[in-house]
């Protein structure tokens, strides 16, 4: 396998995690963003029911998945950091064959 195309291999990896690794982290952002959202929206519906002695009852929605972004994130992080080793491999290699032919 010629060295530029385990170069360019390791590239394109190494930006498929760095675009893993934005993703990811914008879905913690939004999973975090709406749990603020939600805890804000029960307590707005307590304080109405403290004052209308009504039943306070909890927000009915899903939960935010932010376990699996965070598994997520961290998955593409050894992905980035796989992709970096061989980048810097393929860098060694090409060295030392240029320092030979030197």
């Amino acid at each position: 396998m010629p060295i530029g195309s385990v170069f360019n291999n390791g590239v394109e990896g190494f930006n498929r995690a760095s675009q893993g690794i934005e993703k990811a982290s914008a879905e913690i952002n939004r999973a975090s963003i709406e749990q603020q959202d939600d805890a804000q929206l029960a307590q707005q519906r307590q304080l109405q029911a403290a004052r209308s002695e009504e039943a306070v009852t909890a927000p009915v929605s899903q939960p935010p998945r932010i376990d699996e972004a965070l598994v997520n994130l961290k998955v593409e992080e050894f992905n980035a950091k796989a992709n970096t080793q061989s980048i810097q491999t393929a860098d060694e290699v090409l060295g030392t064959l240029i320092d030979i032919r030197v």
